[in-house]
């Protein structure tokens, strides 16, 4: 069962809106990325479902997160289907996100009060994520669909969208800012926060400074 309401999620992706988004298959380094990043300040993360037995990996991680890290909000990403999803929401995911706009995912999640954020690239397919109670709606390929000037052109007549970009975000001040100034609400970054070497090296020191800069960075753009 979920740790935190679908509500807390969204109020605490908007509070810190850089997901890192991360999968190895590998427990012990998953544990470690994970925390760096949680003493770096990032406090919403997303466990990628994308090998073998990925659930046994993300069961274990979720118990070590309420024991080391009770504030931090986990989640599972590239989710497809509504199987995949009641699996997680039964390990305890507190929200589910999907590369793709599945309407009975949509309902397994309301189901069971559990935050869904599908990834959309159409306008129109973000107004029915929205029908269907997406209260985020994740921007997806966001960099191949136009980047922030379709952000932009999106939120223009339609102003009221929350909106969170996944794809070609770089962790730097001159990204994000494109980003933010066109109007998203949160974004997610993946490969760029975690590059091949970083991971290799096991070099978690460089990925919590990396977190400690984004969360500089964030509030510098918020004005904070």
């Amino acid at each position: 069962m979920a740790k935190f309401s679908r509500i807390q999620v969204y109020n605490k992706m908007l509070d810190n809106p850089v997901v890192p988004l991360f999968y190895n298959a590998d427990f012990d380094i998953c544990k470690n990325v994970i925390k760096a990043c949680y003493d770096g300040g990032l406090k919403v993360f997303e466990f990628t479902n994308r090998g073998d037995l990925a659930h046994e990996i993300f069961t274990e991680l979720n118990k070590y997160a309420m024991k080391e890290m009770p504030d931090l909000i986990l989640g599972v990403g590239s989710v497809i289907e509504a199987a995949t999803a009641a699996l997680y929401i039964q390990l305890g995911a507190n929200f589910i996100v999907s590369p793709v706009l599945n309407p009975e995912m949509a309902k397994t999640c309301n189901r069971r009060k559990i935050a869904w954020i599908p990834g959309c690239s159409t306008i129109s397919e973000i107004s029915q994520a929205e029908e269907l109670g997406a209260e985020i709606v994740k921007v997806f390929p966001a960099d191949r669909l136009g980047g922030p000037k379709f952000i932009q052109s999106i939120k223009a007549p339609m102003p009221w969208l929350t909106l969170m970009a996944t794809g070609g975000v770089e962790p730097n001040e001159e990204n994000l800012k494109l980003w933010f100034s066109a109007g998203i609400s949160c974004v997610g970054i993946g490969s760029q926060l975690f590059p091949k070497d970083i991971i290799k090296n096991k070099d978690y020191n460089k990925i919590r400074e990396t977190a400690v800069q984004i969360c500089d960075i964030i509030k510098k753009i918020k004005g904070l």
